[in-house]
């Protein structure tokens, strides 16, 4: 998808306002799971999450091939909202950001502070998608869709940092939303030419993805409700699926139970909030610990933008409602 040099050539771009985000091993992780455990925390980037990564190369990308655009309309459940608001603002540009009824408010007012314009508008990601696309030409803005190539690229430095940095790692777990994530991940791997398997996770509340992956073609369904909203897509991206159905050596489910007991583990462990899709690895590796015992394993800890509110419920062992 990319070559080495393209890849080098994002994390410079990305690198000047978002710093290599650290790859830390942590004993309790490795006793929980069995395996010895790396854990690329995308949480400690600016806004949060990886997504900031994108949106450096799109918007860089935007104001190189269409310079007189002003500005872009996306939508989001929070975390690629704040990476576009932020690196649009800051390039003059406005970004205006659809999210649907019911969104995380700390995600709104996050994406709010960063600069977007906020409009809320549906009941789940893609009816707000829809509007968002629907509206675009009407003001003249540029449409950021939940997959490109430039988002792509951009968020394929984490795991081109990591996988430079790890060549021993035999297995990475990453969640999938949109796509834009494991799709990165297989891109760094194969132009590193680095041997590591990727296993997408999924939940089992919105199983597009795998769902999409064993028949071969672009599904959509009505399941798209989990508390881990970063996962919480119903209609599967013809684009990202032709990467992940071939590059990933399996899709895996992860029940909310499971996500919200990675969330209590990640906190014990490294004392790192993770947001649902961010300890979705994890939870996948807890799953899987029998066959990952003694082997080297990463997991991407996408992010920790995860409600104060919620955060605190599942601490008490709980379990949100989406």
């Amino acid at each position: 998808m990319f070559t080495r040099d393209e890849l080098e050539a994002a994390a410079a771009l990305v690198h000047r306002s978002v710093p290599p985000s650290p790859q830390l091993r942590w004993p309790m992780l490795d006793a929980a799971t069995g395996a010895r455990v790396v854990v690329k925390h995308e949480n400690a980037n600016p806004t949060g999450a990886f997504k900031v990564r994108g949106g450096v190369t799109f918007i860089d990308w935007l104001r190189r091939t269409q310079p007189d655009s002003p500005g872009i309309i996306t939508a989001t459940r929070g975390n690629h909202g704040q990476s576009q608001a932020r690196a649009a603002v800051a390039a003059g540009l406005r970004a205006v950001v659809y999210v649907p009824r019911g969104n995380s408010p700390e995600k709104n007012a996050a994406m709010e502070a960063w600069g977007a314009d906020l409009r809320v508008h549906g009941d789940d990601f893609d009816e707000a998608r829809e509007e968002a696309f629907r509206v675009a030409e009407a003001e003249g803005l540029t449409i950021v869709p939940p997959f490109h190539p430039e988002l792509v690229r951009g968020v394929a430095t984490y795991a081109y940092e990591l996988l430079s940095a790890e060549p021993g790692i035999e297995v990475l777990y990453v969640p999938i939303g949109c796509g834009s994530g494991i799709c990165g991940c297989i891109a760094a791997r194969d132009a590193l030419d680095h041997g590591a398997e990727i296993v997408g996770v999924v939940s089992e509340n919105a199983p597009v993805a795998k769902l999409s992956a064993e028949a071969g073609r672009a599904m959509s369904t009505n399941a798209g409700s989990t508390f881990a909203d970063g996962m919480a897509v119903r209609v599967a991206v013809p684009e990202a699926l032709e990467i992940y159905a071939k590059g990933a050596a399996r899709i895996i489910t992860v029940s909310d139970a499971e996500i919200a007991e990675a969330i209590r583990l990640h906190w014990r462990a490294t004392h790192h909030a993770a947001e649902g899709a961010g300890a979705a690895p994890l939870a996948g590796l807890l799953q899987e610990r029998a066959a990952m015992a003694g082997r080297e394993v990463a997991i991407i800890q996408c992010g920790g933008n995860i409600d104060a509110g919620k955060m605190a419920q599942v601490l008490q062992g709980g379990v949100p409602a989406p």
